[in-house]
């Protein structure tokens, strides 16, 4: 029986680790693509035997690199799942961006999972599979880092047009929206600053951040049969952060019940 195929992009990362390990739960084997191979290998060690996690070099701004990627995974199986994680941003502010800055956060951010998609489409249509963009609550309203958010903003509408144009091939598109994470990029700035999440968690209604597996188990919602009737949405997983600001309402209605 030929074997199911997740691609995970940026696996080598603690969220892309994470939706690698959920995504184990009913896919057979797991492809870590990270541009580092060896951060990539230690990501599938953790997680378990070479034969279902297999880690491999990629840069998803190439699409030679990608060609090769997708190449790879059809020879591990069917691919029935392609997850486009690998993301970064650069400048904080619109007056620090450079035109570099801006470049390197849509490349990546943007035409990175247009690039693996259109690698690996005709392999998604085979099995009905399902792609799923992690994109940004940056990328609904403004939070800073405007490269990175402008690109996840396109990647919601990317995700739209896969759904309406491929939808006919059984391929389901759909987003996930993460707020803050808990994740070691973030650990560096609580080093640099200790009330980083304290003063992050005032902003969020259920009073926290989310962790790399609440994530990882909307991702494994979404690529499952539980999900087929979705496609062309984008699920935040925020801690209601984009729901509104329980300060802000209890300013406007100077009701203390906020």
């Amino acid at each position: 029986m030929t074997q199911s195929v997740a691609i995970v992009t940026g696996a080598a990362g603690d969220i892309g680790r994470a939706i690698a390990s959920r995504l184990a739960d009913d896919h057979d084997v797991i492809l870590l693509v990270d541009i580092d191979l060896v951060a990539a290998e230690k990501a599938a060690r953790m997680l378990g035997p070479v034969e279902r996690f297999v880690a491999l070099s990629c840069d998803v701004t190439s699409a030679e690199s990608v060609a090769a990627m997708a190449k790879a995974a059809a020879a591990l199986g069917a691919v029935r799942t392609l997850v486009n994680n690998a993301g970064a941003a650069r400048a904080v502010s619109l007056q620090s961006t450079t035109p570099e800055d801006w470049r390197a956060d849509t490349a990546l951010n943007l035409e990175a999972p247009f690039l693996c998609f259109m690698a690996v489409a005709d392999l998604l249509k085979a099995t009905q599979g399902s792609v799923i963009n992690i994109a940004s609550v940056n990328g609904m309203n403004v939070f800073g880092h405007p490269a990175y958010s402008a690109a996840k903003a396109g990647m919601l509408h990317f995700t739209k047009l896969v759904a309406v144009e491929y939808g006919k091939f059984g391929i389901r598109s759909n987003a996930i929206a993460p707020g803050t994470v808990r994740t070691q990029a973030w650990e560096a700035r609580a080093a640099a600053n200790p009330n980083v999440f304290e003063e992050a968690r005032r902003w969020y209604p259920l009073q926290r951040v989310a962790d790399p597996m609440d994530v990882a188990n909307a991702v494994g919602f979404l690529a499952s049969p539980q999900a087929n009737s979705i496609s062309g949405v984008c699920l935040p997983v925020d801690c209601g952060l984009t729901a509104g600001q329980a300060e802000l309402a209890r300013t406007f209605s100077q009701s203390a019940d906020y």
